[in-house]
This record gives structure tokens, C-alpha cells and sequence, in this order.
């Protein structure tokens, strides 16, 4: 959920959280309980390491220009089968 910066005239800047649908709802002072005015900041970033930045510009590439298999490549998958235990009946 976003955190948002809001100013009091009287107490100063404080913090809320809240979903982003209520964002144009009225904020309030914690401590005066007065009408605050919302104060436009930032977002805040975070850079990601490089090999999780890539996984997500693949991700996103394949939204859009879906690779498409022509062939198979390696070897197929061997299903290993158990014996059902002797106290399942068939």
C-alpha cells in the first residue's frame, strides 16, 4: 500500500498509509485532527540487481512478441511411475 505525505497548517508533514482508490479522500491530522493538505513527493525507487532486471524485461518482452517453438530440443521428460501403496484400492 502507498504511503503518502501530508501537511497540517499547524503540526507539520506526516505520513499515511492508504490504498490508492482513496488517495482524493480528506486527511486529517493525527495529532490536532485538522484537514491536511496532500504534499506531492517522489515515488520512491529502488534499483534492482541486474539478473532480477532481466528477468523482468523477458517477462514483459514475452507479453508482448511471444517466442514460438518450432522445435524440440533436449531430451523428453521420463515419468517415473511408483507402485501404489498396498493399502490403495484400485
Amino acid at each position: 500500500m502507498p504511503v503518502y505525505v501530508f501537511s497540517c497548517h499547524d503540526c507539520g508533514s506526516f505520513e499515511l498509509s492508504r490504498p490508492m482508490a482513496e488517495v482524493g479522500a480528506a486527511a486529517y491530522c493525527p495529532t490536532c485532527l485538522g484537514e491536511a493538505r496532500r504534499v506531492f513527493t517522489p515515488p520512491s525507487l529502488t534499483r534492482l540487481s541486474t539478473p532480477m532486471r532481466r528477468v523482468l524485461e523477458k517477462e514483459e518482452a514475452s507479453a508482448h512478441e511471444p517466442l514460438v517453438v518450432t522445435e524440440k530440443r533436449g531430451r523428453p521428460l521420463r515419468q517415473r511411475r511408483e507402485p501404489a501403496p498396498p493399502w490403495v484400492l484400485h
